[in-house]
């Protein structure tokens, strides 16, 4: 190999530059917003992928609702009141996908009449607060999956989401081990 060549591919070298022709033409499309000629051939199918974390994280709403008010027992006080702090972590989530996903140009896909067909997470109607933790327990696993490939699909390709996405795990992932906690006590 010649040294010369290797010399000059070393990263202590490389000249960070930036591209002074995509910064004139975000001087353009004012109404497009944060929406920069950068944003990529990926904005589709990124909003295609919120809008299905974003039917996800309703349909974990609704069933931690359900559980919240249908628990019964010597124990569901503390886990219903559990439900219920879930229930608003997941509408936080969803607030912040909906938000997202009309920062990149789309629409969100509030449509109830497919949240089911669409949401990675199932509703469930369980009478037993066992099996509504345990309901919510696969229910958290299959968010953090589905985040977890979600951040290495985006990868560099939308940094915002990518960390919005990011942050959302975080919460997942707690919720899950809270999940795993009841269902340890049961």
């Amino acid at each position: 190999m010649n040294t010369r060549t290797a010399a000059a591919t070393r990263p202590e070298e490389e000249r960070l530059t930036l591209d002074e022709a995509a910064i004139d033409r975000a001087r353009e499309n004012l109404d497009d917003g944060a929406l920069t000629p950068s944003a990529g051939p990926w904005r589709g199918q990124i909003v295609e992928l919120l809008n299905a974390a974003l039917a996800t994280e309703l349909v974990c709403v609704l069933r931690y609702k359900r559980h919240h008010f249908t628990a019964h027992g010597i124990a569901s006080p503390a886990i219903a009141a559990e439900f219920m702090i879930h229930a608003n972590e997941e509408t936080a989530h969803a607030d912040r996908i909906a938000e997202r996903i009309v920062q990149l140009g789309g629409e969100p896909d509030f449509n109830p009449s497919s949240l089911l067909e669409r949401s990675h997470a199932e509703y469930d109607d369980s009478d037993s607060l066992e099996a509504m933790i345990r309901a919510n327990l696969v229910a958290e696993r299959v968010a953090v999956e589905t985040y977890r490939q979600m951040i290495r699909l985006i990868g560099d390709k939308d940094p915002t989401t990518r960390r919005l996405i990011e942050d959302v795990l975080v919460d997942e992932e707690e919720h899950a081990d809270e999940m795993k906690d009841l269902l340890s006590r049961q």
